[in-house]
């Protein structure tokens, strides 16, 4: 077979008279039909494509006796996410005492809410033989850091973390709730869309630094649970400036309005923004976190803000 040949056949989108002749007008008029067929078929296959990939995704099953779910995500590590989960929770019902709040982290790799909350110990099991939360500062929580030895590391594979991923979401007694905030791990894989999938999200915040690399993994967030139709409730800029406590001048350290920018891109809103303070990471370090422990401060005050937007931000919940 010729080289002229071989393009005929499995070059299609290289026709354009190459082997030493122009293509003649019936030949145009059928390369014309031959794409249309081919668009037609390339439309009816991403159809059958996405049937197929609709039967094996989970059916998406409430958590009984939650409300509402809000999951708490950044692309990457090291923005702030835990912080905010924990401090959003504590807002969330500092807000409206008459509202029941529990926090699920399910960063089963680098679990933070035992520390943050400042609780230990493993979890009773109710006579129906699922987990109780612990509970403190008014909040139900529960984690993987209550099930295994603190310094302990995680070595476990995929299918290993998808197991616990859902007998967290499943074999809890969270009793009554009307928020259940999520704490999730950094970035975009299996167990984000584990919990996408299984349970209905009333909404997520994205978490960020005003940094051009945090940013961009931010976008990925944000972009996947669109993909996965989980409403983006907004973003929060963490550590967004710093204020000398001596002149009081102040430093955008990780850049200026980074957040504010992408939000705009994204037709988003900014739910807030979240100073860099030495106050919130002695707080989360002590387990006493700022909301709880310095509830008239600057610094809590800008998590109300931001929890009082995500309430606004939310659709009624089914009755």
């Amino acid at each position: 077979m010729g080289s002229c040949q071989r393009l005929l056949l499995f070059g299609g989108a290289s026709l354009r008279g190459g082997c030493g002749a122009a293509v003649p007008p019936l030949g145009r008029r059928a390369l014309g039909c031959g794409h249309q067929l081919l668009g037609a078929e390339s439309e009816a296959l991403k159809q059958r494509r996405t049937q197929i990939m609709s039967r094996g995704l989970p059916k998406q099953k409430p958590i009984e006796g939650v409300r509402q779910v809000i999951v708490v995500a950044s692309g990457k590590g090291g923005v702030g996410k835990s912080t905010t989960a924990v401090n959003l929770a504590l807002a969330l019902a500092a807000n409206d005492s008459s509202k029941a709040v529990g926090l699920l982290d399910v960063d089963v790799y680098g679990p933070s809410i035992p520390k943050m909350m400042n609780l230990k110990g493993n979890p009773e099991l109710s006579p129906n033989n699922l987990m109780r939360p612990l509970l403190n500062y008014g909040i139900a929580c529960m984690s993987m850091g209550f099930l295994v030895e603190e310094t302990a590391p995680v070595v476990w594979r995929g299918l290993m973390v998808m197991s616990a991923v859902e007998k967290l979401l499943r074999q809890v007694d969270w009793g009554q709730l009307d928020y259940l905030v999520v704490d999730m791990p950094p970035g975009t894989g299996d167990v984000q869309l584990s919990v996408s999938q299984n349970i209905p999200i009333s909404g997520a915040v994205i978490v960020s630094t005003p940094q051009d690399i945090a940013l961009t993994d931010a976008r990925r967030g944000a972009e996947m649970f669109r993909k996965v139709h989980v409403p983006v409730l907004g973003l929060v800029q963490n550590m967004s400036v710093f204020q000398c406590p001596k002149c009081k001048h102040k430093t955008h350290i990780f850049g200026a309005d980074g957040a504010r920018k992408l939000a705009q891109t994204l037709d988003l809103d900014v739910l807030g923004d979240v100073p860099l303070h030495l106050s919130i990471r002695e707080a989360s370090d002590t387990g006493q976190p700022v909301v709880f422990a310095q509830p008239e401060s600057e610094e809590a005050k800008a998590y109300l803000h931001i929890a009082s937007e995500v309430v606004r931000r939310l659709r009624p919940p089914p009755e």
